[in-house]
């Protein structure tokens, strides 16, 4: 990202890079998301964009805070909450020590505050059009692979998300987080948001967390960093001139 770009995007705080504050992000209600403000415009124009293309295009998941991401971690943790292997096969979390644990999770999970949920610059979207009532989406790569109810709306994606300044982070396995096709991030203020968040803040984030698995953590902390937090795809040049030319100026408040 160049000097140009960086100077129109208020800059990020700890409380806020981490998710424990939520000053940097404002609610809509249709539909109902929480996000940052430069993102507001750009996704409102990718949702008429697919709506026109016959997919009605909905949030499943956008901010989510500090507090948020460590109980579904806790959750997972401690097998109260479904705990998946790399190719999404069920794991029984008892059968794991807490090494195990922390590895399992973190490959559908992110670590709370480490979350690039926590920025308001990522989406998770679904086509509720298809979607049958009552069912909810597993958000597993097969829905958005070729048979998938999401094929389609996985297609659109790969096609125009770019055209307004997202791109899918976990496009690919790099060591790290499995792909996640449905996971839309855009891309100049989610790159300011990488590049801040930095594992000494991480650290900072979890000392006072009551976070199960948390001196493991911290004992590799940097490698987490690495394979989970930095070991993402890097948006295309046309990709952030066009969320520049979609964004509307960035506030100064």
């Amino acid at each position: 990202m160049d000097a140009a770009t960086a100077s129109r995007i208020r800059p990020f705080g700890a409380l806020e890079l981490t998710g424990r504050a939520r000053t940097h992000v404002v609610e809509l209600t249709d539909p109902r998301c929480v996000l940052h403000p430069e993102v507001v415009g750009p996704w409102l124009a990718l949702r008429a964009a697919a709506a026109r293309a016959g997919i009605d295009l909905v949030p499943g998941s956008s901010f989510r805070d500090f507090e948020q991401q460590l109980r579904i971690w806790n959750a997972k943790f401690r097998g109260e909450r479904a705990l998946l292997g790399p190719a999404g096969e069920p794991l029984d979390a008892a059968a794991l020590d807490e090494a195990g644990r922390v590895e399992a999770i973190l490959h559908w999970s992110a670590l709370p505050g480490a979350s690039r949920h926590h920025w308001g610059t990522e989406i998770d979207v679904i086509d509720a059009a298809v979607l049958p009532a009552g069912q909810r989406p597993a958000l597993v790569p097969a829905e958005y692979a070729e048979g998938g109810i999401f094929a389609r709306l996985g297609a659109w994606l790969d096609a125009y998300a770019g055209e307004f300044g997202f791109f899918r982070p976990y496009d690919i396995y790099r060591g790290g987080v499995q792909p996640e096709p449905w996971h839309l991030s855009f891309a100049p203020v989610a790159q300011q948001a990488e590049a801040l968040l930095t594992p000494s803040l991480l650290a900072e984030a979890l000392s006072g967390a009551d976070m199960a698995g948390r001196e493991v953590v911290l004992a590799r902390l940097g490698d987490i960093h690495a394979r989970y937090v930095r070991a993402v795809a890097t948006p295309p040049a046309a990709v952030l001139v066009a969320a520049l030319r979609i964004s509307p100026p960035a506030s100064s408040s």
